[in-house]
């Protein structure tokens, strides 16, 4: 996804809680630090999750571990920023268990969330709009 602002402002969206809350978890436990472990809730859906931050290099890229006992994914949310200082987001998981007869459901409905959670990142940062909540399923 690219995204209208630079690294700086788009990185700080994801590890600052007070900026998340516009557009993807209602709130989070702390700023995400590598090595920390944080909680993250979302009201619309009475949830919490922890994810532990693995690697961070600042304005570049962002590593965390989430999911359940036995389900736990990888994700790499790495930032690009061109030269017209916007930046290009990309975000990749990893850890899929292949065997598991429900993958094609998770890996689509896990496409659909990472799809709606950058959109509603770009409304934020571009627009100033919260988006966050607007689909519940």
């Amino acid at each position: 996804m690219k995204i209208a602002k630079p690294a700086t402002d788009v990185f700080e969206a994801f590890v600052n809680p007070e900026n998340m809350a516009h557009y993807w978890f209602t709130s989070g436990s702390g700023r995400w630090e590598q090595g920390k472990t944080i909680t993250l809730r979302y009201e619309e859906y009475n949830a919490q999750l922890d994810i532990t931050i693995l690697e961070i290099e600042e304005n570049k890229k962002i590593v965390y571990q989430w999911g359940g006992a036995g389900e736990q994914t990888v994700v790499t949310i790495a930032f690009d920023e061109a030269a017209d200082a916007t930046t290009i987001v990309d975000v990749s998981e990893d850890g899929w268990k292949e065997n598991d007869p429900a993958l094609l459901d998770k890996l689509l409905g896990n496409k659909e969330g990472w799809v709606y959670v950058l959109t509603c990142l770009k409304g934020f940062l571009e627009y100033g709009v919260s988006l966050r909540g607007a689909l519940v399923k």
